[in-house]
């Protein structure tokens, strides 16, 4: 059956152990719905996981006088009976203090009492808060930082075992005297102080020493110092002539530099001047060439225009068009008459030009003639033939003959 205790369960304290818990809190244990549904079947390798999801300590609470889940965990593991090396590990483990709570509690209801004094007495040092479940309907749960149920048997329902007084145990070499944590601290104090002035008193010693030392190697450090000294001088010394010397570099490198810079422009200056001159010198040669043609060609397409046109048509075709424009003035508007009468002054200058011109070109030409007959009484040759000549020989080709 569910409620029976295991078989191979040992008797505590002379009997049944889940007789220790009363009999009316077994009942209401046995007709809780959490001991019904969650603690049925339960092993000692599964009742880890139902005292992990605990949330409060306690044995009945409320008007009813219901039992807490706690006291149904309890009475399972009563009826189980884990080994106690897993109990030893509940009250160790630091992580879930209801975990360390349920096994402290059982260690307490099963344990002997150097048992309890050895495992429990740690827990004095852990002020963890924990909630209570109280019987009372006007405060159901309380906070609290003191483990009651190592101290008091009535805090929780079932009841505890008398334990023998610790220092009967301690007469009797049962168990070791108990250390308080502020005795350890203050044993740790009382080293440390210890510790402490050991060092100064080693330091004071090894100060001592050094002086001593330091007396008897004076003479010897002075010197040290001194060509200490003069290694340092002659270390700057050598850097100085250094950084002077790279400076002169530098400086030699820079002027050489520049000299080579300024005879590099200077060569490309004469060089630039000379192709300008050569070049201005080819173009004066090329216009002087193109003007002397233009004027030769110019010289033989008049005398081509005279050879043709005589004096007398030349003068004819001056009266037409004077006429011509004569009749024009006449039959046009008076501003178009001042246009005409411009044009034509303008026209006339440039017929007076001409002329001139043809004086002059004939000048020149009789000049030449005259300067050939008087040379060598040569036969007369004639202009065009001679003007052609001239062409010839400026292009470089033989003369006509």
């Amino acid at each position: 059956m569910a409620n029976r205790t295991a078989d191979d369960a040992r008797s505590i304290h002379g009997t049944n152990p889940q007789n220790l818990v009363e009999k009316i809190l077994r009942a209401k244990i046995y007709q809780q719905l959490y001991w019904k549904e969650h603690c049925f079947a339960l092993t000692a390798e599964l009742i880890i996981d139902k005292a992990v999801d605990l949330q409060s300590v306690g044995g009945t609470f409320g008007g009813q006088r219901k039992a807490t889940n706690f006291m149904c965990l309890v009475l399972k593991m009563l009826q189980i009976q884990p080994d106690k090396e897993i109990i030893v590990e509940f009250i160790k483990n630091e992580d879930f203090k209801y975990v360390r709570i349920l096994g402290a509690f059982y260690m307490r209801l099963v344990g002997r009492p150097l048992e309890v004094y050895q495992y429990l007495e740690p827990l004095y040092n852990d002020y963890r808060k924990y909630r209570w479940k109280c019987t009372s309907t006007s405060s159901p749960s309380t906070m609290s930082t003191e483990w009651h149920i190592l101290e008091k048997a009535g805090q929780l329902d079932p009841r505890l075992s008398v334990l023998d007084e610790e220092h009967i145990l301690e007469k009797a070499g049962q168990l070791d005297p108990r250390l308080s944590v502020l005795d350890e601290e203050f044993d740790e104090a009382v080293l440390e102080a210890e510790v402490g002035e050991a060092a100064e008193a080693a330091k004071e010693a090894a100060a001592a020493v050094a002086r001593a030392e330091g007396a008897a190697r004076a003479p010897r450090d002075r010197d040290d110092e001194r060509d200490e000294r003069h290694r340092d001088r002659d270390r700057e010394r050598w850097r100085e002539d250094r950084k002077d010397r790279s400076r002169r570099d530098d400086d030699r490198d820079r002027e050489r530099d520049d000299e080579r810079d300024e005879r590099h422009r200077h060569r490309e200056g004469e060089r630039w001047r000379e192709d300008r001159k050569d070049r201005s010198r080819r173009d004066g040669d090329r216009d002087r060439d193109g003007r002397s043609s233009r004027r030769d060609h110019d010289d033989v397409d008049d005398r081509r225009s005279r050879k043709d046109r005589s004096p007398s048509r030349e003068r004819k075709d001056r009266r037409d068009r004077s006429r011509d424009k004569r009749d024009a003035r006449r039959s046009r508007s008076p501003d178009r008459r001042d246009r005409e009468r411009d044009r034509a002054g303008r026209e006339r200058e440039r017929d007076r030009v001409g002329r001139d011109r043809e004086d002059e070109g004939r000048d020149r030409r009789d000049r030449e003639k005259k300067d050939r007959g008087g040379k060598g009484g040569a036969q007369e040759l004639d202009p065009e033939i001679v003007a052609a000549n001239e062409l010839r020989a400026k292009l470089g080709l033989k003369p006509l003959k």
